[in-house]
């Protein structure tokens, strides 16, 4: 160990101990594990600290343009292993702590899940959090500070069980109360005549107080901040109604307040529970939008300088509100001119959609609306009715105009989220190739049509950090002996690979890093869920939201047509495999939910019978999240990413699988057609219907019962799940599921089964050929350094924020 190391390890050392002693109040020898970790976290924030404030002062001093990134989810996982990583002082804070006894890695295990999100779209935020530190972009993430977020999953007899993420119950060492940070956000009330203008007056108030989490880029280049809003109500207790013994009335207020940053994505299947849904993305949008004026009047002064100093990307519909938000501060507290605020918020705005699925483009009961936020009402009105001049002066028809406009007429009237953003943006965005061309043919055409210039593409990307460097330090070691460390600054440095993808010698190396991390995920998958695995069989691994367009479903039924098929030929030569499932299903989504059970039942029959020996084992994870993705990715085979042709925006576990050596099994969809294009034809595994087909199939009138009956091993697999073979206690369960599949089947499932069928079975003639699967998990790797987020987000800086 070199005399700079042992001295920072010295360093380090006595930091730690320090705040031991003097923070977290306990003398070494009485300190707990979880005192050590809390230690561990203080005194790595005290580095992090001092960048923070060197990025911050750099940026008011140069008076450069800042990012600012609104989105209702950041899910950011664990940071204690990031920021050493990303500082590059891993290897010193683990000696500093073994000279103690303790193991890095084990503390590292006790920091909770951080239950700021769901799925791809609050991954995709923090990754790119994390690139626009490590590119030098000054940012600010804004969100909500959910005390406990999304469900904690456990799964009860196969069912799951929804539970109170309670990850801030130990309090958050890596966050900042920033109390001077505050402001008030309003609900309800009227609109009145001042004179000058007109003044909404609140029926009801509460106080979003910020909370600053520090965002390390690479190399410590740049600390940037994520601000989530919390919630204080005006008057947290009503002492008279609490002395006449109403002592919960008295409480109200605290529990209204409470109620907006408790939990992610509160069930809406109830008018109370829209009302919550508003009421939270209307918070958090005005909060940030407030606290981004009031920065550039501070700093800047004029307010219509705002689109030179301010980029605001809204991530998805969720924080659309900010439009008519921001038109409202700068018409009724900065007495704008309503035309000339139109062009600053249209300049300031960007918006990224993330969905085809009309159903997912949000969209509130105007009465629910109006009697929330009567001022955005009436800005909203306004601004449609430019927009729909403009759209009749354009020579748009009738049916057209109706699309376009930003309340649905027909049936409930409704106030279109996504029709506001897309109006009051610069730039609208798709996150991958497909995706963005069929914006501009399906949601979006007829906007398309008026603003043919606004759309564009920025295909997603993950960071080479979180997603090789920190989840797979063997592999990453593999390839710095290979090819050097370039690709740690540039990941798509990692094409040099591509010169060495038949060599054996590394195919071998290579193979032996994925074996070990197959060992380590069996470990604990036995641990979690007491099923055995066997580290040598093909792990096939299925790890996303459970929604019916992902198709989780179609993968359960090929799962029970390969069982069949093991059982009545056991003498053809089979490839082992593990079928590992993951993710949650929202809470009031029944069908989800029952692909969770199925996936349980199935897994439950198969893996207790001995006719298929060790050749197929089902596992259902419970609770997937960041931290449990880190271990998985790593010790998969085979990535299925398998959503019906046109319906996955982009998906991002597909880059993750393929950056760490998994073959992808998928349709021509999201990114997966980009990722094709990148590894080539041979290295990845496609099948199925294209979206053109999808569209095609729908338009002419689908039979899916015709299909069902015209393949033997689909209409014996549908049967049995139908008939109740994987459900003795009731026979019935699947019933409608599967009835479902004949009647409608909207997501393609029997009209891609045997295409998805042959192509498994062609992956296990790949697999049988290990020089030829080690090869092209090679190539994979190789080329997938483009989906980096680095490379998204340059594509941003350039295009959209001009920073």
């Amino acid at each position: 160990m070199s005399l700079e190391i042992t001295s920072k390890v010295a360093e380090i050392d006595a930091h730690i101990i320090d705040v031991l002693r003097h923070r977290v109040g306990k003398d070494e020898r009485a300190a707990k594990p979880h005192d050590w970790y809390t230690a561990t976290c203080l005194a790595l924030r005290d580095v992090i600290i001092d960048r923070w404030m060197e990025s911050t002062r750099k940026t008011y001093d140069q008076g450069g343009k800042r990012v600012y990134y609104l989105s209702l989810e950041f899910l950011i996982g664990r940071l204690l292993r990031d920021a050493l990583s990303n500082l590059g002082l891993t290897r010193e804070m683990e000696k500093a702590l073994a000279s103690h006894g303790f193991d890095l890695a084990a503390l590292e295990e006790l920091e909770p899940d951080a239950a700021l999100g769901n799925g791809g779209l609050g991954r995709l935020a923090a990754c790119f959090m994390e690139s626009l530190a490590s590119l030098d972009i000054a940012a600010y993430g804004y969100g909500i500070r959910y005390v406990n977020g999304m469900f904690r999953q456990r799964i009860d007899d196969g069912w799951q069980v929804e539970l109170p993420e309670t990850w801030l119950s130990h309090g958050n060492p890596w966050e900042f109360d920033r109390r001077e940070s505050a402001y008030m956000i309003g609900f309800g009330g009227e609109v009145i005549d001042n004179g000058d203008g007109v003044e909404w007056r609140p029926h009801e108030k509460v106080e979003a107080s910020a909370v600053d989490t520090p965002v390390v880029g690479y190399k410590g280049k740049r600390v940037n901040t994520l601000r989530l809003w919390t919630a204080n109500p005006l008057d947290p207790i009503r002492l008279d109604a609490f002395n006449a013994g109403d002592h919960a009335g008295a409480l109200a207020e605290q529990v209204r307040a409470d109620a907006l940053v408790r939990v992610l994505y509160p069930a809406d299947s109830t008018p109370a529970g829209q009302e919550l849904r508003l009421r939270q993305e209307y918070f958090f949008t005005s909060a940030s939008i407030q606290d981004i004026v009031r920065r550039h009047a501070q700093y800047h002064g004029d307010v219509r300088t705002l689109p030179d100093k301010a980029a605001i990307q809204l991530n998805d519909t969720h924080p659309s509100v900010a439009v008519a938000e921001l038109m409202r501060i700068l018409v009724d507290m900065y007495g704008l001119e309503f035309n000339e605020a139109w062009e600053v918020t249209k300049r300031t705005v960007g918006y990224t959609n993330h969905t085809l699925l009309p159903e997912a483009l949000e969209s509130w009961p105007l009465p629910l609306f109006e009697r929330l936020l009567p001022r955005h009402m009436q800005i909203i009105y306004a601004i449609n009715s430019r927009v729909l001049r403009e759209a009749r002066k354009a020579g748009l028809d009738d049916r057209a105009i109706a699309a376009i406009s930003l309340i649905d007429e027909g049936g409930e009237r409704r106030v279109r989220m996504a029709n506001l953003a897309f109006v009051g943006a610069h730039s609208i965005n798709g996150v991958a190739a497909l995706h963005t061309e069929l914006m501009k043919t399906t949601v979006f055409a007829d906007l398309h049509a008026l603003y043919p210039t606004r759309i564009n593409n920025k295909t997603n990307g993950v960071t080479p950090r979180r997603w090789l460097q920190q989840c797979n330090p063997r592999l990453v070691g593999v390839i710095k002996d290979a090819i050097g460390d370039a690709f740690l600054d540039d990941a798509e440095k990692l094409s040099d690979l591509n010169a060495m993808a038949d060599d054996a010698q590394l195919g071998e190396r290579i193979a032996e890093v994925k074996r070990a991390n197959k060992v380590a995920l069996a470990g604990h998958i036995k641990q979690l869920t007491g099923v055995r695995i066997d580290p040598d069989a093909l792990f096939d691994v299925q790890i996303k939201r459970i929604h019916e367009y992902k198709r989780q479903l179609l993968n359960l039924i090929e799962t029970v047509a390969l069982y069949d098929q093991i059982r009545s030929h056991p003498e053809r030569d089979w490839t082992p495999r593990v079928k590992i499932f993951g993710g949650k299903a929202a809470s009031s989504y029944h069908n989800a939910k029952l692909v969770i059970k199925l996936a349980n039942d199935i897994a439950r029959r198969v893996n207790s019978d001995p006719s298929v020996g060790g050749l197929l084992k089902v596992v259902f994870v419970p609770n997937y999240n960041v931290t449990l993705a880190e271990r998985i990715i790593p010790a998969a085979d085979l990535s299925e990413q398998i959503s019906t042709a046109g319906m996955e925006a982009s998906g991002t576990g597909n880059m993750k699988f393929a950056l760490n050596g998994a073959l992808t099994i998928g349709t021509l969809d999201g990114a997966n057609i980009e990722i094709k294009d990148r590894v080539g034809d041979d290295n990845i595994v496609i099948f199925g219907k294209t979206a053109e087909e999808v569209a095609a199939i729908r338009a002419d009138g689908y039979n899916p019962r015709a299909v069902i009956e015209g393949s033997r091993e689909l209409q014996q697999a549908i049967s049995a799940i139908a008939s109740g073979v994987f459900s003795p206690d009731d026979p019935h369960r699947y019933a409608g599921l599967m009835g479902g599949l004949y009647d409608s089947d909207w997501f393609l499932v029997a009209a891609d089964f045997d295409a998805y069928h042959a192509a498994q079975r062609g992956v296990d003639a790949r697999w049988a050929n290990q020089p030829a699967w080690r090869a092209s998990a090679i190539r994979n790797i190789a080329n997938v350094g483009w989906f980096s987020s680095d490379r998204t987000i340059g594509e941003y800086a350039r295009d959209i924020w001009g920073v």
